[in-house]
Formats: C-alpha cells, sequence, structure tokens
C-alpha cells in the first residue's frame, strides 16, 4: 500500500533544498507551497516570471496535483494560457510519479523560449518598420503610378468639387440679387420716403432768409413792352431804337 503522505514529505525536502530561493510554503495541511521560475535573461536582459502554486490532492502522485497561476510579470494572456495547458499535459504524463520538478522544468523551458519569442517578435517589427519607411520614401520621390482606374476616381471627384463651388457661387449672386432693392421698391418698402421732402420744406420753411436789396432797384425799371414798337428789331441794325 502507497504512502502518499510521506512520498509527499520526501519531496517537499526535495524541492526546498532544489529551490532555496524561490519555495515557500503556504500551508501543510493540505500541504500546499509555491514555486517562482523565472526565464533566462533576454538580448536587452528582459526576463519573464511566473509564480506557480501546488497543492497536493490525498492520493498525490497517483492523482495529479492541483496547480495555477499565482502571480506573473511580462507574460501575455496567451502565454499564461500556454503554460497552463503544458502542466495539464505534464501531470497527465507523470502520473503515478512524483512530478513537481517536472513540471517546474517544463514552464522554466517554456518562459526561455517566450523570451526568445519576444526577441524574434522585436526583431521583425523593427524589419517591417524599415520596410514601410522604406517604401513610404519611394513613394515620396515617384509618387503614385497613373491608372485609367485612379485617373477616372480623381475627375470623378474633382467635377463634383467644382459643381459645387458654381452651385454656391450662383446661390450667392442669386441672393445678392434679391437684397438689391430697385427706387420704386425702396419707395414702395419705406412709406417715411412719402412725407420726407414736405417734412423737409417745413422744417427749413422757419429759417430761409432772403436779401431784399437784390429786389430795391427793380422798383424803378418799367417793363413796357409798348416801347418798343413793331418795327423795332434788335437784331436789325438799321432799325430807329431811339426817336
Amino acid at each position: 500500500m502507497t504512502d502518499y503522505g510521506e512520498e509527499q514529505r520526501n519531496e517537499l525536502e526535495a524541492l526546498e533544498s532544489i529551490y532555496p530561493d524561490s519555495f515557500t510554503v503556504l500551508s501543510e495541511n493540505p500541504p500546499s507551497f509555491t514555486i517562482t521560475v523565472t526565464s533566462e535573461a533576454g538580448e536587452n536582459d528582459e526576463t519573464v516570471q511566473t509564480t506557480l502554486k501546488f497543492t497536493y490532492s490525498e492520493k498525490y502522485p497517483d492523482e495529479a496535483p492541483l496547480y495555477e497561476i499565482f502571480s506573473q510579470e511580462n507574460l501575455e494572456d496567451n502565454d499564461v494560457s500556454d503554460i497552463l495547458k503544458l502542466l495539464a499535459l505534464q501531470a497527465e504524463e507523470n502520473l503515478g510519479m512524483v512530478m513537481i520538478f517536472t513540471l517546474v522544468t517544463a514552464v522554466q523551458e517554456k518562459l526561455n523560449e517566450i523570451v526568445d519569442q519576444i526577441k524574434t517578435r522585436r526583431e521583425e517589427e523593427k524589419k517591417q518598420k524599415e520596410k514601410e519607411a522604406e517604401e513610404a520614401e519611394k513613394q515620396l520621390f515617384h509618387g503614385t503610378p497613373v491608372t485609367i482606374e485612379n485617373f477616372l476616381s480623381w475627375k470623378a471627384k474633382f467635377d463634383a468639387e467644382l459643381l459645387e463651388i458654381k452651385k454656391k457661387r450662383m446661390k450667392e449672386e442669386e441672393q445678392a440679387g434679391k437684397n438689391k432693392l430697385s427706387g420704386k421698391q425702396l419707395f414702395e418698402t419705406d412709406h417715411n420716403l412719402d412725407t420726407s421732402d414736405i417734412q423737409f420744406l417745413e422744417d427749413a420753411g422757419n429759417s430761409v432768409e432772403v436779401d431784399e436789396s437784390l429786389f430795391q432797384e427793380m422798383d424803378d425799371v418799367e417793363l413796357d413792352d409798348d416801347e418798343d414798337g413793331p418795327d423795332c428789331n434788335p437784331a436789325d441794325p438799321d432799325s430807329d431804337l431811339t426817336d
């Protein structure tokens, strides 16, 4: 008969010795603990890290332990999902044997792969940016090749914009014509205009001054049409202007 308790205690002692800086006991009944796993440093010293939590089931190692991601750093959601799938697969393959070391080792290798993937992804992003910059520079110097399709598209857009400008101008001119009134329209519109002249004369009547001296000498002037005889012709030099 298998002594599950003894196998579990022996494995705990071994794990504490293997991972002295990252092994932490959370509880003794049921046995529960965490192990922090960190990847190797990448090209720019970046690392990814996860803390795994394990809890022994009653019949471990004939049953798989309970496990979860207790915490993580610099991991994407899909990375966390991949790690959980990896733990499930390794636990299934190692039933009947103490397996925590095997599970942790598998996760360690996975974290190293993730760091390599980060490096590869950054290199691809760098190449893509360089390619886009090169294409943009080519477009700057060469422009867009003219084809029948893009010319017709540009022509249709240009004609539509030109038509809108003409419509706007015609509308403005029409509106300006409506706003300009004739003299008759002004007279009919403003009823004050028909009394303005009368009012002006009334206002001026009390202030108009007449120079009477202009008429003083006219009293001595006799206007007699009979003085000029019927034979008097001012235009005829032989006419007798005086008796």
